[in-house]
Parts: structure tokens; sequence; C-alpha cells
């Protein structure tokens, strides 16, 4: 990697991927537009060409913009506009403002990385800082899978002939999967990470809205449970759910050492969410069957299968 460092201690790979990831999800950047040439952005954010080209292939392979040589990064995806589309599609964005229009904001999410929802949070809490949305308690249960578990993605894709018979010689072979290897814990630990960080962030985020004197009470606990997620849940008990399928595809991940490798990965920004409402006048209604029945399998795996841990509680 880069030998560059920013003041924090992070690499200034990392803090440019941040910050344009952010100007995509707060809609700097629209879907459609094009971002700022590599060379304007590696003057903006005082960092090298290099470092640019690495931040926009990363973006390009997760999805937020498509860039050709010659063409520029065109944006592509959005966290608040991914899913403004006519079909029928919820916006986690929209799920999120209602929730924190309410005095009580009690959220209960199930997901792979919380990626998504610390972007959407960070948005709140800026709302809050304006004076747009004022409420008096946060409540935030959110659910990861172990950090410990070996999950199926992202995952190296296998290559055609990987298991047929081996014309190589022993010591080739060994080398070819002790490479294979690492890359396939490079991949784990990237996800890992990617976890960390948007926990930490969300932390951050909340903590802070406490201790400069927004909201009163706010609590955040975060739990890890021995599963796999194949979706993601986002619940406003008694109130609403938004559901969404992770599909799994193919794409290019620049591992931490600089190399490309092909791999199964699973969409997250792009996941397809529907909505759910609880219906109070009618408890047999598919909406609120659905949220009775989501919230019971929240409750039970957080109370049955997480791990437990004290909650940062303001």
């Amino acid at each position: 990697m880069s030998g560059e460092r920013d003041g924090g201690g992070g690499t200034e790979f990392e803090r440019v991927l941040e910050t344009l990831r952010a100007r995509i999800a707060d809609g700097t950047y629209r879907p459609g537009s094009r971002l700022p040439t590599q060379r304007d952005l590696a003057e903006e954010l005082a960092v090298s060409r290099d470092t640019v080209q690495r931040v926009i292939r990363e973006l390009n392979s997760e999805g937020w913009i498509k860039s050709r040589q010659g063409s520029g990064s065109l944006v592509v995806g959005s966290l608040i506009h991914w899913e403004a589309t006519p079909r029928v599609r919820a916006s986690l964005g929209t799920f999120i403002t209602r929730a924190f229009t309410q005095p009580v904001v009690r959220l209960d999410v199930f997901t792979l990385t919380s990626e998504s929802l610390d972007a959407h949070i960070r948005l709140q809490a800026e709302r809050i800082r304006l004076g747009e949305a004022q409420p008096e308690r946060i409540e935030l249960r959110l659910l990861l899978p172990s950090e410990s578990l070996e999950l199926p993605y992202p995952s190296l894709k296998k290559r055609h002939g990987d298991e047929g018979p081996q014309q190589e010689s022993s010591q080739s072979s060994q080398s070819s999967q002790s490479i294979q290897s690492s890359q396939s814990d490079q991949l784990q630990e990237r996800l890992r990470a990617i976890r960390r960080r948007h926990t930490t962030s969300l932390r951050i985020a909340l903590r802070e809205l406490h201790t400069e004197g927004l909201v009163p009470y706010v609590s955040t606990e975060i739990r890890h449970v021995p599963l796999t997620p194949p979706f993601k849940l986002y619940l406003r008990p008694g109130a609403e759910a938004l559901f969404g399928p992770y599909e799994v595809i193919e794409r290019t991940i620049l591992l931490n050492d600089e190399t490309e490798v092909d791999a199964l990965d699973v969409l997250g920004l792009g996941a397809t969410l529907t909505r759910h409402v609880n219906d109070e006048g009618d408890p047999d209604s598919s909406g609120s069957v659905f949220m009775e029945s989501m919230q019971a399998w929240f409750n039970s795996c957080w109370d049955l299968l997480a791990d437990t841990e004290l909650p940062d509680a303001l």
C-alpha cells in the first residue's frame, strides 16, 4: 500500500475513499453527473494522482461509479437516490428520515456491514444540528455477523480448472494454494475492517449528538450473531420494516496489497428493498404479519444467539 497517511493515522486512500463515498451519499455528486477530474481531486484533497486513481478503481468496483478511460467517471449510485425509480422499491433514506421525525427513534437492524446505515445516520445527525429534526431519544440495536465467522462472501471466484487435474509441479501447486489462501484471508479481513469502520462511525455520530446536548438520551447496542446475512432488515418496532435480499454477484475487488482479484460478493447498496407497514387495525394483514414475524425473529436472535456487550447508553 501507499505510504501516505493522514493526521489521524489512517491511510490517505481510506480518507479519500470515505470522502467521495460521503459526497455521493449526500447528493453532492448526483447520479448522472461526473466526478471532478483526477487532477482536480488530487489537488483539492492534497494527495497523489496515484491515490485518486486507486480510489476511483475501488468506487468503480463497488458500483458507485462507472469509469472509462478518457471519459471520466460517471456517478451511477447514491444511498439517497439509488432506489428512487418507478419500480416498487423502498428507500432507506426515506425510512430513516421518517424514524427521525419521531420523538423516540427506535431502530432494529440486521445487516452485513452497516455501511448504508452509517451514511444515513450521519445525514440525520446533520439534520439535527440544523434543527430539522429534534428527537428526544435514539435507541439503536444492531445485529452483525460474528467476527470469527468465515462468510461465503466475499470469496475468490473459482477459476476454470481449479478443481481439475493438476499438471503443475507440487511446489508450484503449493505456492498457488498459498497465494489463494492469503487472498481469501484478505477478502475476509477487508470485510471485517469495513464493518468495524462503520460501526465505530455510527457510535461516534450518535454519541456526539448527546455530548453536544442535542439529544437527551442515546443508546447504541451492537451484538454479533453466528449467521451469514442472506438479507438486510431494518425495523421500526411496531411501525414498519424494510427487507432486502443480498444478491450474489461477480466483481473485481482491490486488496490492501493492491492486487485485483475476481471475487463473489453481494449487492449491498443496490439491493432492492421492500417496505412492510404494520396495520394496527388489522393484525392479520400481510404487513402486520410480516412485522410481527420479523420482529420475533430479530428478538430471538438478539436474546438467544448473539453475544452480549454493554450498550453505549448516554
